[in-house]
């Protein structure tokens, strides 16, 4: 390959600069020119792509969000705006595409493969729901963020003897919710894959109560329901003072942890290994902490699947 192209996808994550820069530079270290795609696939179906050296990523490692931009287009769910994305690739000779995001952009990569050009997925999202990879770029970044507003709504919370409902972020995933759950020393968690009991949440609830506790933190991943519903639900079940905290988009800024950004650089130098071996159509991640690779449409095929021992470790210690 001579020259590669890299874009960022759908919902930013921390850790997506220090991927584009590993890409940048492991690329030209292996004599590639390099052309970053600005705006994600809609940019790439207008050409709004630009030659990148060594210094156009400088002093973005840190840096939370991306610099390439990201932007959703339906345009793009199409044959005819996949094509348009490939004649403007081709205009510029780019041989192979590095593509950083979630599932949607898992999404764009196969139609790309599917209609002959050679793309790798790098998993960039919080919600850590990419299957063939144990972590995606952004979720410990994401859950930091998470257990920080935990441990401060918490004094709050113990302050004025009150329960607090709090929303997180995770799509259709648990992941955010538990381990930020277990992290936090949440009382409950309400996850996806697992179905609940109001009662005998209120129940434990009062038990606490009854025994001294003042206060309790229950976290929701908003794939199961808004924080404000189910705090309506508690209040209905047992009339405890109940406050709700919608973390929101809070959660997919900041500066990337240490652990995000290698893996990131990890993640995105091998991906321009695999195109320089001519392995379009692959997906990156890493399991057991060893780089590995996979078949970006086989791995589309298959769910993501939530560690449920760590879920019932916490219902354990949360008694």
């Amino acid at each position: 390959m001579k020259r590669i192209g890299v874009l960022t996808s759908g919902g930013d994550s921390p850790g997506m600069n220090a991927a584009v820069r590993a890409v940048v530079r492991k690329a030209i270290y292996h004599n590639i020119e390099v052309y970053g795609v600005y705006g994600g696939y809609a940019g790439l179906i207008s050409g709004n792509i630009k030659k990148l050296e060594l210094g156009s990523v400088g002093d973005i490692i840190h840096r939370g969000g991306t610099a390439l931009y990201s932007a959703r287009c339906e345009e793009f769910k199409t044959k005819e705006g996949q094509q348009k994305g490939i004649e403007q690739l081709k205009k510029l000779s780019i041989d192979g595409l590095v593509v950083i995001g979630g599932d949607g952009s898992y999404r764009g990569a196969k139609a790309l493969t599917e209609q002959g050009f050679p793309c790798v997925g790098v998993p960039g999202t919080i919600d850590n729901d990419i299957p063939g990879t144990e972590y995606t770029i952004g979720f410990d970044t994401a859950l930091n963020t998470i257990i920080d507003a935990i441990d401060k709504i918490r004094d709050t919370a113990s302050s004025h003897e009150r329960t607090f409902v709090i929303e997180v972020m995770g799509r259709n995933a648990g992941d955010l919710a538990l381990w930020s759950g277990l992290a936090g020393g949440a009382e409950t968690i309400l996850i996806p894959e697992e179905d609940y009991d109001i009662s005998e949440i209120a129940s434990r609830l009062k038990k606490g109560q009854e025994r001294g506790k003042k206060h309790s933190i229950i976290v929701v991943a908003e794939g199961v329901m808004s924080g404000e519903e189910f705090g309506r639900q508690i209040k209905e079940a047992i009339d405890f003072d109940t406050r709700v905290t919608v973390l929101g988009h809070v959660q997919r800024g900041g500066s990337p942890t240490a652990f995000d950004r290698v893996l990131a650089s990890r993640l995105g130098a091998r991906a321009v290994e695999l195109l320089i071996d001519g392995k379009g159509g692959r997906a990156v991640g890493i399991e057991n902490n060893r780089l590995v690779d996979y078949d970006l449409i086989e791995a589309l095929a298959k769910e993501h699947t939530l560690d449920l021992d760590l879920y019932k470790l916490s219902k354990e210690l949360s008694i």
